[in-house]
């Protein structure tokens, strides 16, 4: 296995590799010292820890469409209305039965709506967002 693969399975950055052949390059009084264990590399992990995170279960699944609100919510990213409309197109084409709506979502992608999702929850029975990516 290379260096390179090794140091970045544990978290390592591959940039101590080049500080190795740098250190490699000086006399050899200096490398002697280093190996002998008087010298100390400290490093960060560069990922962090992320935060603990809470498990929800899925959503009933409809049977059916059929007679159904289906709420269409654009979050803003470049080309999701778009898709969001051919969407709606589609349904009133193919499934007259569906009621959909379209909704702007306010706000940018990560910051909640509460009210939009109250409106879904109250009137809606599903929802497609366009979220980009």
């Amino acid at each position: 296995m290379n260096r390179r693969k090794l140091l970045s399975l544990l978290g390592m950055s591959p940039a101590l590799l080049a500080s190795a052949r740098v250190e490699g390059q000086q006399p050899k009084a200096k490398t002697a010292k280093a190996a002998s264990g008087d010298g100390k590399v400290e490093t960060l992990n560069p990922k962090g820890t992320p935060p603990p995170i809470q498990l929800l279960a899925m959503a009933p699944r409809l049977g059916s469409l059929d007679g159904k609100t289906v709420y269409l919510v654009d979050t803003g990213f470049e080309g999701g209305g778009f898709l969001l409309n051919q969407i709606q197109l589609w349904f009133n084409r193919n499934m007259p039965s569906v009621t959909v709506v379209f909704k702007r979502k306010a706000g940018p992608y990560a910051e909640d709506d509460p009210a939009l999702w109250k409106e879904i929850k109250d009137k809606g029975h599903a929802a497609i967002m366009a979220i980009g990516h």
